[in-house]
C-alpha cells in the first residue's frame, strides 16, 4: 500500500498498525526519512515538497510493485509527506514484513533508492541564504543503479 500525506506522518503509529496481528511475518523492517537541518553545507529553515497527486501515487504505487515482484515480501507500506515541512519532521516512512528479515531489509532499501531517484517530487530548501531546489544526488542515482546493473 502506498500513501501520499498533506499533513504530519507518525511513524511509530504507522508501524505499530503495520506490526499488528501478524503471525506469518519473520521480520518487519521500516525506515524513517527525516526533512535535515543542513544539506551540502547549508544550513536549511524548511522543505518545501510538492507532488502531483494521483499521477505521484501511481508511480509510487509501480514502484511498490515491483519490490513485490522482485522480493519474496508478505507486505508492504509506503507513506511519503508533500507540502511544507519543518527540520526534523519525518518525510517518508517505508515497513516492509517478510518471512526473513534479510529480504525486509532489501525490499525496504531497493524502495527508498526508487523513491529517492524515480518519484516524481520537486523539493525546494529554505534557509537563511534564500531557496534552492533539491535534486537526487549522483550518489542517489548510482545506489538506485545497483539494482539494475547500469552504472550511468
Amino acid at each position: 500500500m502506498v500513501r501520499l500525506e498533506d499533513h504530519a506522518i507518525q511513524p511509530g503509529s504507522l508501524l505499530d498498525a503495520f506490526c499488528r496481528d501478524r503471525f506469518d511475518v519473520g521480520g518487519v523492517v521500516s525506515f524513517t526519512g527525516l526533512t535535515r537541518g543542513r544539506t551540502d553545507g547549508a544550513d536549511v529553515a524548511q522543505l518545501s515538497l510538492d507532488a502531483w497527486p494521483g499521477y505521484t501515487e501511481k508511480v509510487m504505487a509501480e514502484l511498490e510493485a515491483e519490490a513485490r515482484a522482485r522480493f519474496a515480501v508478505l507486505d508492504i507500506l509506503v507513506v511519503h509527506r508533500w507540502g511544507d515541512l519543518a527540520v526534523g519532521e519525518p518525510i517518508v516512512f517505508v515497513a516492509v514484513a517478510a518471512e526473513h528479515r534479510r529480504i525486509a531489509f532489501e525490499a525496504a532499501d531497493f524502495l527508498m533508492d526508487q523513491l529517492k531517484t524515480r518519484a516524481p517530487f520537486w523539493k525546494k530548501e529554505t534557509g537563511p541564504d534564500g531557496e534552492r531546489w533539491i535534486e537526487a544526488r549522483p550518489q542517489d542515482h548510482a545506489d538506485a543503479a545497483r539494482w539494475t546493473g547500469d552504472t550511468q
